[in-house]
């Protein structure tokens, strides 16, 4: 990651101005989680996490299944029922923790700006965008996993990149295990957990004290897996150590109904269409022999033959489908019918966000971080371009990266041109 051991300090930002920082977070996001009614979800799925929440608060324990066809991940659900003080029916106090949960975006990335850049202005600069950022209200301001998965992937970052900066084993043990509840709380997060190895890189230190800060990370990982996936086993009878939950998005984003998801031209159109799909996977799992059913592994497995045939009937529409998920994963605006105001102040942003972190990546002078920045890039847009591109999967990922080297390429940017004299 980086070779020379002389390194500017970490500039103090002062615990006042990161709690200001969260405190004006919180009041954007509750301001936004109250239009439309802080006592309702607008969030399809949030009934799903709210029911599984229920029923640990009711039974003592996770239920064998929480969706029609599949269980959810255990993160989000357990956090509802702590966050509620054990009433995650009351959508209100849901909202008001998760908006707590996703307010910390903003100091989070004002941390880790510092530790990159080592600039203080800068630093509070990308806390306070971080703040009012459109990306991060639209994941944080309802019942989402994403209101605690963003703050968890960030603070399994900030961990890793302080743990090779001093180097700190301790450091390193947390961020594998906060990235282990990230992943616990959204699967995908397992696509960059090889990432946790990135201190092999940096050759700043010797190679035993990387060794250790690697195996520490990938270790602490692991482990806190372990419990999640021994539950499976003693309930599924099969290793899970996730659950079978990616094959429902691998059906949705490539069965014969992936195309039509990109064509939506209404947004009242998709909810029948989201019926339509949900109604296929049943139809085609009845048609299973009952032992496939019975196992969570057979049943995901068979979802995905399904959409692996539905692709094969059709390598055309296929091959236009994948086209559509990665220009939609990496287009600068949203879906159309969000409406001409939406999507043209959205595609300003973005494109500038771009721009500025293109030149951000090119003069950032830790190069080890902008090969770890451009490798969480590509893994998350590999991923979701294999199982489903939502633009919501993609803000964890992508927003924090385009905010940190964007807001520097920026004040880069000025700084060079206010510096030359006139």
């Amino acid at each position: 990651m980086e070779a020379t051991l002389t390194v500017e300090p970490v500039p103090r930002l002062g615990s006042r101005a990161l709690l200001l920082l969260w405190a004006a977070a919180l009041a954007i996001r509750l301001a936004a989680a109250s239009y439309g009614g802080l006592g309702q979800s607008r969030f399809g799925d949030a009934r799903y996490d709210i029911a599984t929440a229920r029923a640990i608060v009711e039974t003592g324990h996770y239920p064998a299944r929480t969706k029609a066809i599949l269980h959810r991940p255990p993160g989000y659900p357990f956090f509802l029922v702590a966050a509620s003080l054990g009433h995650p029916e009351q959508i209100a106090r849901d909202k008001i923790a998760s908006a707590a949960a996703s307010a910390l975006a903003a100091p989070l990335l004002a941390a880790l700006s510092a530790r990159l850049f080592r600039r203080r202005g800068l630093a509070l600069a990308t806390g306070a965008a971080a703040a009012v950022h459109p990306g991060f209200l639209a994941i944080g301001a309802d019942v989402m996993t994403e209101t605690t998965f963003l703050p968890l992937l960030l603070l399994a970052g900030l961990f890793l990149l302080a743990a090779t900066d001093r180097p700190s084993s301790t450091l390193a043990l947390g961020a594998g295990f906060l990235l282990a509840l990230a992943a616990l709380t959204r699967p995908s997060a397992l696509v960059i957990a090889p990432l946790l190895a990135a201190p092999l890189a940096d050759r700043r230190w010797p190679m035993r004290a990387r060794v250790h800060l690697a195996a520490a990370a990938v270790f602490a990982f692991a482990l806190g897996l372990v419990p999640w996936t021994v539950r499976n086993v003693l309930v599924y009878h099969e290793v899970l150590p996730f659950g079978p939950e990616g094959s429902a998005p691998f059906f949705d984003g490539n069965s014969k109904w992936a195309n039509r998801m990109y064509e939506v031209e209404d947004r009242q159109d998709i909810a029948p269409l989201a019926l339509a799909i949900q109604q296929d996977k049943l139809e085609r799992l009845k048609s299973l022999d009952p032992s496939v059913l019975a196992s969570p592994s057979r049943r995901s497995l068979a979802l995905v033959r399904f959409a692996l045939d539905d692709l094969q009937a059709d390598p055309a529409g296929a091959r236009r489908l994948y086209l559509r998920k990665i220009w939609h994963w990496l287009r600068p605006y949203p879906t159309l019918f969000w409406g001409l105001p939406i999507v043209i102040g959205l595609g300003a942003l973005y494109t500038a966000l771009y721009v500025f972190s293109a030149i951000g990546f090119a003069r950032a002078p830790r190069r080890g971080t902008v090969l770890f920045a451009a490798a969480v890039l590509a893994l998350s847009m590999a991923l979701h371009v294999a199982l489903l591109v939502l633009w919501r999967y993609r803000i964890p990922y992508a927003d924090p990266i385009l905010l940190l080297f964007g807001l520097f390429g920026a004040f880069d940017t000025l700084g060079r041109r206010w510096a030359q004299p006139s």
